[in-house]
């Protein structure tokens, strides 16, 4: 348990905090697999982007992945190394400064590869994002390889002989998942694109891979990376984001109101899932909180946006909750503080750290300013 919670109360509240103890957890697992297979560990920025903790990292890992400019352009400037940039779609005006900034580019179309291949440099890695068909994610939205996704080349759009330029092959087809699951997209790959794979240099397996989740099997992951990598003479990268940051982090709320309508109770919070836990509503799932039990009293945990469906149902407590009461969500270290908005003009939670001194340090604290100024 992290230890910030007994100085909840002098702490900013709404804020993220990342506990730097538990951030080093992960890495350390994430560095033992490097060893111990050869694989390259890359941060996949969109699923954790705080830079202030990347110096520390890049002791564990290789680099990070970019799918945007301004992603690509933070890798360089707080991890001090080249992007790996895989985009969905390139723009010809930010093309030549993304290259000028990667190591490895990935064209997710043959169309994009033919619209820029006369600008490709001697000194990048280029690569295809392929489509395996293939994906045993149960959750349809962060599925990438549904039929008619925009994500990657499928099998029969693929030249037999790749092009020259193109060194490497990306593909993505996990999420949150094992390394049994891992095993059997893999198969599918080899079964339809071993030919494929016998022509390149580097092959990157994406994201999704939930390496720091209790219970992952990581020997079978490590004989997995180094059977491929013997197999082909291939150097292999994996992008975790959601690894990097698991369990890692939480979010410290408040309790401002507690509202009963024919018979439910909604606690009104100071944050908002909306604009602060979209995959709480995305996805959806319900976050685990401080303080839950498994019977109690019911409560509805409440947004506090204008939008009717910012809530989340299905809480319960032994104690009736109260107006000024701390809510501390868990796990909210990725694809939190990467994917939030000011909706509404909410004000958005600090970011801070949980020092491995045991001290809180504030890292950002969000103003009017931040909202008034990215409108116009």
């Amino acid at each position: 348990m992290s230890g910030f919670l007994e100085e909840i109360n002098s702490i900013p509240n709404p804020c993220f905090i990342l506990d730097e103890n538990l951030l080093e957890q992960n890495m350390e697992t994430l560095f033992a697999l490097q060893e111990e297979s050869g694989v390259h560990v890359l941060c996949a920025l969109k699923g954790f982007a705080m830079w202030s903790c990347f110096p520390e990292m890049m002791k564990y890992i290789t680099g990070g992945t970019a799918s945007s400019l301004h992603e690509v352009r933070l890798i360089n400037d707080e991890m001090g190394v080249k992007a790996h940039s895989c985009f969905v779609a390139y723009d010809q005006d930010e093309f030549q400064e993304i290259q000028q900034l990667s190591s490895h580019i990935t064209f997710n179309s043959i169309s994009q590869f033919e619209r820029f291949k006369n600008e490709l440099t001697d000194d990048v890695e280029y690569a295809f994002r392929i489509n395996p068909e293939f994906s045993n994610v149960d959750f349809k939205a962060y599925n990438p390889c549904l039929p008619g996704s925009r994500f990657g080349i499928v099998l029969s759009d693929l030249p037999k002989s790749l092009p020259k330029q193109i060194t490497g092959l990306h593909f993505h087809a996990l999420c949150e998942s094992s390394a049994e699951d891992f095993q059997e997209v893999l198969q599918t790959i080899e079964h339809n694109f071993g030919d494929l794979l016998q022509q390149v240099k580097w092959v990157n397996f994406g994201g999704g891979h939930h390496i720091t989740q209790k219970g992952y099997n990581l020997k079978l992951m490590s004989s997995l990376l180094k059977y491929i990598a013997e197999k082909y003479s291939v150097e292999i990268y994996i992008e975790p984001g959601e690894a990097i940051g698991l369990n890692s982090g939480f979010l410290i709320a408040k309790v401002e109101d507690v509202i009963e309508n024919q018979g439910e109770k909604t606690a009104v919070l100071n944050v908002s899932f909306a604009a602060h836990m979209p995959d709480c509503l995305e996805m959806p799932y319900k976050p685990s909180v401080f303080g839950e039990s498994s019977k109690g009293f019911s409560f509805t945990l409440g947004g506090n946006t204008c939008m009717s469906g910012d809530f989340v149902r299905g809480f319960l407590f032994e104690k009736k909750l109260n107006a000024g009461q701390c809510i501390v969500f868990k796990d909210m270290a990725h694809y939190t503080f990467v994917k939030t908005t000011f909706f509404n003009g909410v004000k958005h939670p600090s970011l801070g750290v949980w020092t491995k001194n045991n001290e809180f340090k504030l890292l950002k604290e969000f103003t009017y300013k931040d909202y008034k100024y990215r409108l116009s």
